[in-house]
């Protein structure tokens, strides 16, 4: 048996306070509703187009990330969390959810035939923070495997319509775009180096270091000058064939049949490497400058660069903890409210009442019932009843016992207390949850 550890002596002075590392946060039971709202919003509207869920490991080799997202992006150059494991091995916390559930799908054998995918969970980026873009942040993803046609791209721009619309959003605004192949943005790239060449010196920092290695980043510079350079860069869309305009074309058709609003952006270019033709934002004006909820594209090649088959592919991700501020600002917080709380007075009363509240959650399934402990004057109990936020008070002492009933106080509306045998309070409580 190992022995029980000592307790550690208080430093000199008391010590300090510990506290969650920096641009990683609690969540507290007061937010988490909102979170669990969104999460099972999306569960419902992905499984409504025959997504299924993949889950994978936090932490993955570091190659696995410069491979798919990029060795001259910002991400693995500044942002990752690598560090050397026991064996050597370098290993690095996920920035991003598509290079691990390709990894996945490549090891499991899941490409023999198309894949319709989703994830959720954190990612790790050593940024820093500030209102919208945290160390520790949480997505959810799709991933879609072997669906060659532009109908897959706008599925999945269509289904995030259909999410934001679940959730009660509005004023989110579509950016789309196109990539072209590797041959169109080969060509593209030459003529916007060209251009870009001429005006090196007014360019900043980033932008001239990604002229030699990622080009088309320079089309995402936040800088004045260098956005004012930008406007009158040439276009991609001007180099795009026949074959990637006539995706394009079914894509921008299919979202105006569907009454989707939306605008394209010929400077959407995406911060990852693995992008080609397709590629989208959801963009609000609520959040500051971190305004982009939601983004994604087409990556046709990723599959092939990181060991797998020749495969086609499209996906998205979308920031949850950008997603939960929206919400509460047009909606509120959406923790579910109790339907009951359980008032025992008496030692018999306490004694029945968890005994009762089990054979109510039986009789209801889903009921969202507490049951006060702790023992406290009947005016105390029902103080933290109301505080609860309960709809109903279920009352139960030495009386009410003796002749098989609960008292249901309404604590939300005008009415006088009732007495309820416990099928009839069951039925009530099932009746208020098919309500809300």
């Amino acid at each position: 048996m190992t022995a029980p550890l000592a307790a550690s002596p208080a430093p000199p002075g008391g010590g300090r306070n510990l506290q969650a590392i920096r641009g990683m946060h609690d969540l507290l039971p007061a937010q988490v509703g909102t979170w669990q709202r969104l999460e099972d919003t999306a569960r419902q509207v992905l499984e409504g187009y025959g997504y299924a869920e993949i889950r994978t490991p936090i932490v993955e080799v570091t190659e696995l990330f410069k491979r798919s997202i990029g060795e001259v992006t910002d991400i693995v150059e500044k942002e990752m969390y690598s560090f050397a494991d026991r064996n050597g091995d370098s290993l690095s916390l996920r920035p991003e959810g598509t290079a691990s559930c390709v990894r996945a799908v490549i090891e499991n054998g899941l490409l023999n035939q198309s894949q319709r995918l989703w994830y959720r969970g954190p990612m790790f980026r050593h940024e820093r923070p500030q209102r919208g873009r945290y160390r520790q942040f949480h997505q959810i993803g799709v991933e879609v495997f072997g669906l060659a046609g532009p109908d897959i791209d706008l599925e999945v721009i269509l289904l995030t319509a259909r999410l934001w619309r679940a959730l009660g959003l509005t004023g989110l605004r579509l950016e789309i775009n196109s990539l072209g192949d590797a041959a169109e943005r080969a060509a593209y790239r030459e003529e916007l180096v060209c251009y870009l060449d001429g005006y090196r010196d007014r360019l900043d920092a980033d932008s001239q270091r990604r002229l030699a290695t990622n080009p088309l980043r320079v089309l995402d510079s936040k800088s004045p000058e260098t956005q004012a350079i930008i406007a009158a860069a040439p276009t991609l869309m001007d180099h795009l064939g026949a074959q990637t305009q006539e995706h394009f074309a079914v894509i921008r058709a299919g979202l105006d049949a569907a009454a989707v609003p939306y605008c394209v952006n010929p400077r959407l270019v995406r911060g990852l490497d693995y992008y080609n033709r397709t590629v989208f934002e959801w963009i609000t004006d609520d959040l500051g400058a971190q305004g982009t909820v939601c983004a994604g594209g087409r990556y046709d090649g990723l599959v092939a660069q990181l060991g797998g088959c020749d495969t086609t592919a499209v996906g998205f991700a979308l920031g949850i903890e950008r997603l939960v501020e929206l919400m509460e600002l047009t909606g509120g917080r959406a923790t579910p409210p109790l339907d009951a709380y359980f008032v025992a007075v008496g030692e018999w009363a306490q004694r029945e009442a968890p005994l009762l509240a089990e054979r109510l959650r039986d009789a209801a399934p889903g009921v969202r019932l507490m049951t006060h402990c702790g023992g406290g004057s009947f005016k105390s109990q029902f103080k933290r009843a109301d505080k609860s936020g309960a709809r109903y008070a279920l009352v139960i002492g030495d009386s009410e016992l003796e002749r098989g009933v609960i008292g249901v106080k309404s604590l939300r509306e005008e009415a006088e207390q009732r007495e309820l045998s416990l099928p009839e309070t069951a039925d009530l409580l099932a009746a208020r949850q098919d309500a809300s």
